[in-house]
């Protein structure tokens, strides 16, 4: 995981993921070492085990606060920040994994702690290095760890980490380091715990070196803690991990003995007492044990997306998104995509092994998302999917062949996206674009305010990705950036990491390669068009002047309003202003049409709905999923707007145009908005989704 953020150095990491061209990345890095004989082995994190959550959770909340200044950047500069405030691409942990085996390597995905399994296998592998970005490794006893942020990849040299150097400059054996780590504080042991240990031993320490220490505090703070350890007796009948002369309560002992214990390898003479037990199945009685195995072995060789997680440990968990904490108008994804992950949840645990239903506990999500404290998992409950042609059991849908169970999966994960009337498209169109009808039509019923050129820009970037060398992707101008743009594409993208799971859990309808972005989805494309479907560019323009291209365009977008009408879903035009022109009125003299006010005809069509916080506070209590295409519904969403209102007046991305504006004139010199940016009114935020 340390190395993505080594791996994605394209140019735009905002727009969504430019994955075609971080592809070639990929690929060049792998034969770099391959061209030098030395074959790669990966891990990627496949839990988040409970004792790290608060770490996870602190992490979660750190990054939300840089997405805030992100976004502030993007509406008062129209630009993308600098590196000081650079956010990966979401999902890029989650394909990433699907990258490397696509180019045959050899990828794992950890059940336990990845930095335990890693160093376990390079122990018991006899490897020559662990390539990473983690001081946990200098503590295992295992492979030289190697340093991933000081590599160099043209000549394959970097900075390797001397254990055994260490250990001689703080005057301990390697195999104290393991205690030295939890005194110091790591993810068994939190650094508040040991607090007055290190106190004490830094008081101690320079009590024995009255020169004053000229490094870092933190060099002091390492010392002074080996120092004691190094001086705790251990009587050579002791078998305890925890040597009895350190004075600690009984239960900061025991702590102490299971942090110890995360770092202990095969081989080692303490190595029975690490519980490396498989934990029981959250939800084992609901699925068969061929299923939990299938599970197990698809999540561990990287190919089974989101089904362990919520099977064996019925929990699931999704990091944070560029998404904008100020823009009311746009749903979090989290809350887009629940109603799909309640029918994969439905999918996996409400077939039972005889095909009959039963009820099963709640799931329990830690999704990310503006203004979720992250304070407890939301509890999300299974929904069964309606299958005209029947409810098939899962291990006929997983292991069973043939025509028929080839439709019955292809039911299956359609019905997740209540896309099934598009099963007559299979083999008409190819599966990328499929997979991309189908995400489009879901987010367009899910989310209200998507607009037709919202929809434009989605489907005319999937007909013409296809055409496009990465070369042709880099050379895209971007004249400015949206914000609301960049929310619409990481929405996209994590819509994709949904697409997946559901393909998985219905025995996988479509091939897993149809599903990745680099076939369906480059940031850097959508955000063009975007703006170009916005600025209302001709259906020609906006396809590239491609026939072929205008013809799929056509056909799909013909499919999704036929959709639409059925289920009651007016897909309106809706352009918005960039912050590029807004700039550029203000520039002229004329007034924008914020400055303009709203018409009364304007002001009805954008009035549709409460806010999503105030949406979700008034229905989160609820333990089912309302249809958002019910009519009590649509109009509970249409009521008041006046806080949507007063949020547009307050910051100039996603005004819908006045049409009763001048036309512009001389537009001048450009000038970027200095202005400070006031947030929006706050509500109490949802409880669980």
């Amino acid at each position: 995981m340390s190395c993505l953020c080594h791996w994605y150095s394209c140019m735009n990491w905002v727009c969504g993921g430019q994955w075609m061209e971080y592809m070639e990345v990929l690929k060049q890095w792998v034969e770099t070492f391959t061209s030098a004989g030395i074959k790669l082995v990966f891990f990627f994190d496949g839990v988040v085990e409970e004792q790290k959550r608060p770490e996870w959770v602190k992490r979660r909340l750190r990054v939300n606060k840089d997405i805030i200044k992100i976004f502030n950047h993007i509406k008062q500069h129209g630009e993308q920040p600098g590196q000081q405030l650079s956010c990966l691409p979401s999902a890029l942990a989650t394909f990433t994994p699907f990258a490397l085996r696509s180019l045959g390597q050899d990828v794992f995905c950890s059940v336990r702690e990845a930095d335990y399994e890693i160093a376990s296998y390079a122990h018991c592998h006899g490897s020559m290095g662990i390539l990473g970005q983690d001081t946990d490794f200098i503590i295992y006893d295992s492979a030289p760890y190697l340093s991933v942020a000081k590599l160099r990849i043209n000549g394959l040299t970097t900075v390797m980490y001397d254990r055994q150097r260490l250990c001689r400059n703080i005057g301990l054996s390697v195999t104290q380091l393991p205690l030295l780590a939890c005194l110091l504080g790591n993810d068994v042991v939190s650094e508040e715990l040991m607090q007055h240990i290190r106190s004490s031993a830094v008081a101690a320490y320079r009590r024995t070196n009255p020169a004053p220490y000229c490094g870092p505090p933190q060099g002091e703070v390492v010392l002074a803690v080996a120092q004691f350890v190094s001086s705790l007796s251990a009587s050579p009948e002791e078998t305890g991990l925890v040597p009895h002369s350190l004075n600690v309560a009984s239960s900061q002992r025991e702590l102490l003995k299971k942090g110890i214990c995360s770092y202990l390898l095969p081989g080692h003479k303490d190595y029975e007492l690490v519980d490396i037990s498989v934990p029981p199945s959250a939800f084992e009685k609901y699925v068969s044990p061929e299923i939990l195995k299938a599970c197990r072995e698809k999540h561990v060789a990287a190919e089974g997306f989101m089904v362990y997680s919520v099977v064996c440990a019925g929990v699931t968990e999704c990091s944070n998104s560029l998404e904008d904490e100020e823009d009311e108008d746009l749903l979090p994804q989290a809350f887009v995509y629940k109603p799909c992950r309640q029918r994969v949840y439905g999918l996996l645990l409400l077939l039972g092994k005889d095909g009959s239903s039963v009820d099963a506990p709640a799931i329990r999500e830690w999704f990310v998302f503006p203004g979720n404290p992250l304070k407890e998992a939301d509890t999300v409950h299974p929904v069964p999917i309606n299958i005209p042609c029947g409810q098939p059991s899962l291990d006929l849908l997983w292991f069973s062949s043939g025509p028929e169970v080839s439709a019955l999966r292809l039911a299956a994960f359609l019905t997740v996206f209540d896309c099934l009337h598009y099963s007559d498209l299979h083999g008409e169109i190819g599966d990328s674009l499929l997979a991309a009808l189908c995400l489009v039509t879901y987010i367009v019923l899910q989310v209200e305010a998507l607009s037709e050129e919202d929809v434009d820009a989605y489907l005319s970037q999937a007909v013409c990705l296809r055409l496009k060398s990465p070369l042709e992707l880099r050379q895209i101008q971007l004249p400015v950036l949206s914000s609301r743009a960049v929310q619409l594409g990481s929405l996209y993208v994590r819509g994709l990491s949904h697409l997946l799971g559901a393909n998985n859990a219905s025995g996988c309808a479509l091939p897993s390669a149809a599903l990745m972005p680099w076939q369906g989805f480059d940031g850097r494309l959508f955000h063009s068009k975007y703006l170009l479907a916005h600025g209302g560019a001709e259906k020609s323009e906006l396809l590239d002047g491609d026939m072929f291209c205008l013809s799929q365009f056509v056909q799909l977008k013909e499919k999704l309003l036929e959709t639409c009408r059925q289920r009651g879903r007016v897909l309106q035009s809706r352009p918005r202003e960039t912050q590029k022109n807004l700039r550029r009125s203000k520039a002229s003299g004329f007034p924008s049409a914020a400055d303009q006010g709203w018409t009364g005809e304007t002001r009805r069509d954008l009035q549709h709905g409460q806010t999503w916080r105030q949406r979700e506070a008034a229905c989160g209590e609820q333990s089912g999923y309302e249809n958002p295409e019910t009519p009590q519904w649509r109009a509970d969403h249409r009521g008041g707007g006046q806080s949507f209102h007063s949020h547009l007046s307050n910051s100039y991305e996603g005004r819908p145009l006045n049409r009763n504006r001048p036309p512009k004139q001389n537009r001048g010199r450009l000038h970027h908005n200095r202005g400070r940016y006031q947030l929006a009114p706050r509500w109490q935020h949802p409880p669980a989704p």
